[in-house]
């Protein structure tokens, strides 16, 4: 649904986005990972046709959207990380707007507009005034402003930012709707718990490059190839240290505060199998033995500073 291919945009000297190769396909919800400035919005807004890109192809549905770009924005909502809202309009005036915008018949609209307040739980505000709803609330009549022509593709930029908790549960199970509709979204979010949880698949970007993409499992599993281990001992801490530092696939070793030690592991879970019987068998104190689970925002950062490193 969505093909990027060498996708580069530079300001002058500065690039913002480097040969950026996203493949992304029909009905899927991809998260888009990165620090400010790492170049998502700028992807966000060639996607969306606001912006031309230095060099590099963008297909959406098997359009060019350089060459087709009107034929493109009737395929795809967007929904921008700073969205503009009209104080003047009730909320069914500013959804009745932009669907005539669109070129929607009035029984058109009439039809289609309770149905997406309701979508987005805003039935009880539909003649509120824009400027009057919580930002939350506004979050969500953007969103429903960026389905008003039923698209195929949603490109949401940092649709929870500055949301509550309730806020962002209420914005969390209105995507898994949405996604069990077969629309293909791209959202991006600094909320990383929250795109494990909703997502497909996931992208990191960082200084304009894609640095990984795959599903969180997949990530995950591939950085915990070195893995990391922590050992609870009742005595001897100094015997324990010298024991694990002679193991070849042991590095970075460090006593924690608790007396705990904690070491990365470049083996194989049979050698670390091996590695725990020896100890015994040296009749190191053992308490514990167990490997530490890394989540999404300690992938991220492995990520992003391997990326900077290299």
């Amino acid at each position: 649904m969505i093909e990027t291919a060498n996708l580069t945009k530079k300001y002058g000297s500065f690039t913002a986005l480097n040969d950026l190769n996203l493949s992304i396909s029909e009905g899927t919800v991809f998260g888009f990972v990165g620090q400010n400035g790492a170049g998502k919005s700028t992807t966000f807004q060639i996607l969306a046709t606001l912006m031309s890109p230095t060099y590099g192809t963008v297909y959406i549905d098997g359009l060019d959207i350089a060459k087709e770009p009107a034929k493109v924005r009737r395929l795809i909502g967007y929904m921008p990380d700073f969205f503009g809202v009209y104080d003047q309009f009730r909320a069914e005036e500013y959804l009745d707007f932009y669907g005539a915008s669109y070129g929607l018949t009035v029984p058109e609209r009439k039809e289609v507009i309770p149905q997406l307040l309701e979508l987005v739980n805003l039935s009880h505000k539909r003649d509120s005034y824009v400027d009057l709803l919580s930002r939350g609330m506004k979050q969500r009549l953007c969103l429903a402003r960026s389905l008003i022509h039923d698209p195929k593709v949603l490109i949401l930029d940092e649709p929870a930012s500055g949301l509550d908790p309730r806020a962002r549960v209420e914005m969390r199970e209105i995507l898994k709707e949405l996604k069990t509709m077969g629309k293909t979204i791209i959202i991006s979010s600094h909320i990383l718990p929250e795109l494990a949880e909703m997502c497909d698949e996931i992208g990191v970007i960082d200084s304009g490059k894609l640095v990984a993409q795959g599903t969180v499992s997949d990530i995950q599993q591939k950085l915990q190839q070195q893995k990391v281990i922590i050992v609870n001992i009742k005595k001897d801490v100094e015997q324990t240290v010298r024991f694990f530092e002679d193991d070849p696939d042991v590095g970075d070793l460090q006593v924690l505060e608790n007396g705990a030690i904690q070491f990365s592991y470049r083996g194989t879970d049979e050698s670390q199998q091996a590695l725990l019987k020896k100890a015994v068998m040296a009749d190191i104190p053992l308490l514990g033995f167990s490997q530490l689970e890394k989540n999404l925002e300690d992938v991220f950062m492995e990520i992003t500073r391997g990326a900077e490193e290299e």
